[in-house]
């Protein structure tokens, strides 16, 4: 992390100073973190919870779950979800291919189009 110090004044630099030296002192008085996380964990086992339970979060008994985690989300699609869209143009030759309009013209369509022939020619009548 770095601060522009060229731009602060002597005045605006002792308070920066005597800030940082006051967040120092409290950062050392403060337990660490696994001391903290032990007790959590040991009280609410004695009062017959889990961390899980109780915060929802992954606990130290449950070091495990990443690995579950991961793959479950690589198996599920991200992005936004689109419903499936009609097609709305066919091939005049081959009934079975159609194109719903969206994404890159197929290559039969763009062949014709390069012919002459318009896009909605091939439109699907409703």
């Amino acid at each position: 992390m770095a601060i522009d110090l060229t731009a602060f004044s002597p005045k605006q630099l002792d308070a920066l100073i005597s800030e940082a030296k006051r967040r120092k002192t409290a950062l050392r008085k403060r337990k660490p973190i696994a001391a903290i996380r032990k007790r959590i964990v040991d009280f609410a086992t004695a009062e017959g919870y889990t961390v899980q339970e109780l915060f929802g979060g992954r606990s130290a008994a449950s070091k495990k779950a990443p690995a579950a985690k991961k793959t479950a989300k690589k198996a599920g699609k991200t992005g936004r979800k689109l419903g499936k869209v009609p097609p709305k143009y066919r091939n005049p030759a081959v009934p079975s291919e159609t194109w719903t309009g969206r994404g890159k013209q197929p290559r039969w369509m763009a062949a014709l189009v390069k012919k002459g022939r318009k896009p909605e020619d091939f439109l699907i009548k409703k």
